[in-house]
């Protein structure tokens, strides 16, 4: 996916009504093993041509609130019942129309909100007819020899830049 970096140098100055805009709401969750190794819960997120694996979450419907929204992603893809336990940070980024998976003529503003959360209930299980085939915990050593979202690297940068104190 393009971002405003790959497009112009100087991209067009839009009002809000001409450009689609798109909030999302990302958990990241992560454990240690008896081993001390850090892990991360990721999905395999299977639109793009080479599947890659992403934080769960997701769009946030028009009806909720964006921790309404996390919550029921990560339920979806993953088969965890959570609880946020914090606000990480937000993300935004400019996709201009040619770097969209839908056909159109309009950018978009992706809105990303990360948050901590806590599994309180279900069972590993991977998402059935949806965005995603697998949910996984894999150890974040592990995470540069595998195809993911830069989104993954923005939520463990923001857990860690909270870790750090910062």
């Amino acid at each position: 996916m393009e971002s405003v970096t790959d497009w112009d140098a100087d991209p067009p100055l839009l009002h809000y009504t001409d450009y689609d805009t798109r909030l999302a709401a990302y958990a990241v969750i992560t454990h240690l093993t008896d081993e001390a190794s850090e892990e991360i819960l990721l999905a395999l997120w299977n639109e793009p041509a080479q599947k890659r694996w992403t934080l769960p979450g997701g769009g946030v419907d028009l009806h909720e609130t964006p921790e309404q929204g996390c919550v029921r992603e990560v339920r979806e893809e993953t088969g965890y019942d959570v609880v946020l336990t914090s606000l990480l940070g937000i993300e935004t980024d400019v996709i201009p129309p040619e770097g969209r998976h839908a056909e159109t003529t309009r950018p978009l503003k992706a809105v990303r909100v990360f948050y901590t959360a806590r599994i309180v209930g279900g069972a590993l299980q991977c998402e059935v007819d949806g965005t995603t085939d697998e949910a996984r915990w894999i150890p974040v050593e592990d995470l540069l020899g595998l195809p993911h979202v830069s989104m993954v690297d923005t939520g463990l940068g923001f857990l860690r830049r909270r870790a750090m104190g910062e």
